[in-house]
């Protein structure tokens, strides 16, 4: 396993987050979070994807998500990262009672540089990285020559994974 973290300048790091809501206005849930992402301490939301509507991955009787990928570079160390992740998710309603159960926000740490880690709080690369869709194509939107640790570049992978019922929201200028 490698502990090699991508530095961009000093002690920044390059981070890839996935953003997902499928209650409460979700739009407005991934652009609120995005906001807050971008107030972060030590930290810029440099670039958020185009908006994608998906289908839940868990129990089908739930609205549609709405889904986006954030690249942010952080001088936050990953746990650190992960308790502000799950504060955002708290200002925005969040509850934790059913697994791939629906929620006004979810945000997950896809990628924090080329860290590996396996700890009970936090696994990365993010384990369903390379299986979802709702993940790879947003990525692919802003970085597609990105690598993923031990798996191969974002456009590689995209190739191994259809669209299926994903769709992209069309932004009105």
């Amino acid at each position: 396993m490698s502990n090699a973290v991508r530095r961009k300048g000093g002690d920044e790091v390059e981070v890839f987050l996935g953003i997902g809501s499928n209650l409460q206005q979700p739009q407005q849930q991934v652009k609120r979070a995005f906001s807050a992402l971008q107030a972060l301490p030590d930290s810029r939301a440099a670039r958020c994807s185009p908006l994608y509507l998906s289908p839940p991955m868990g129990p089908k009787e739930q609205p549609d998500y709405v889904n986006a990928v954030v690249r942010l570079v952080t001088r936050l160390a990953p746990h650190r990262l992960l308790q502000q992740m799950q504060a955002i998710e708290r200002g925005q309603g969040r509850t934790r009672e059913a697994r791939w159960g629906p929620r006004t926000l979810d945000i997950d740490l896809l990628l924090y540089g080329d860290l590996v880690l396996d700890s009970p709080e936090l696994q990365l690369p993010h384990p369903g990285i390379a299986q979802r869709a709702f993940v790879l194509y947003p990525l692919h939107d802003i970085a597609p020559d990105l690598t993923i640790p031990g798996l191969g570049t974002v456009a590689e992978l995209i190739t191994q994974v259809a669209a299926g019922d994903l769709v992209q929201i069309r932004q009105n200028a």
